[in-house]
């Protein structure tokens, strides 16, 4: 009876197993782009919200760059796809990104985003430049030690 009870507990592992690859793909933590902006990303809830905050290494205005926060919601499944938004702290400006986060073979993690920022518009005449489109490619911030 003992070699069955440990089979079918080594079976029900197996089958568990898969939620439990190396292939999951985790928003949480730090992040950085392709032109040098930070994102950190905090615990995910259980209904899929996330809070968290970004540093934009580029900016249209003169104003000093501020930290700003972030707000979005992404699918819980293996390599999710996700949506938020960062509200600038520092110009009248609102962006938008959706994505996908990608582990590949060896591990490494990847968000492709697409984005649209929003500007303030003096007029509606002015409504035609208000908005820009654009795509970043994320990859996990490490540590030097790591």
């Amino acid at each position: 009876m003992v070699p069955t009870t440990s089979l079918l507990l080594l079976l029900g592992l197996a089958l568990l197993a898969p939620g439990l690859s190396a292939d999951q793909c985790v928003l949480t933590g730090n992040w950085t782009n392709d032109l040098g902006s930070n994102m950190t990303i905090g615990k995910l809830s259980s209904n899929g919200e996330f809070a968290g905050t970004y540093h934009t290494a580029v900016t249209t205005t003169k104003k000093e760059i501020k930290i700003s926060p972030l707000v979005g919601t992404q699918h819980n499944n293996t390599q999710p796809t996700f949506g938020f938004t960062v509200n600038w702290n520092f110009t009248d400006s609102t962006t938008v990104f959706t994505g996908q986060c990608f582990v590949d073979e060896h591990g490494k993690e990847t968000l492709k985003t697409m984005w649209l920022l929003r500007s303030h518009a003096d007029s509606i005449d002015d409504d035609w430049k208000a908005t820009r489109v654009g795509t970043d490619t994320f990859t996990r911030l490490r540590k030097r030690w790591e």
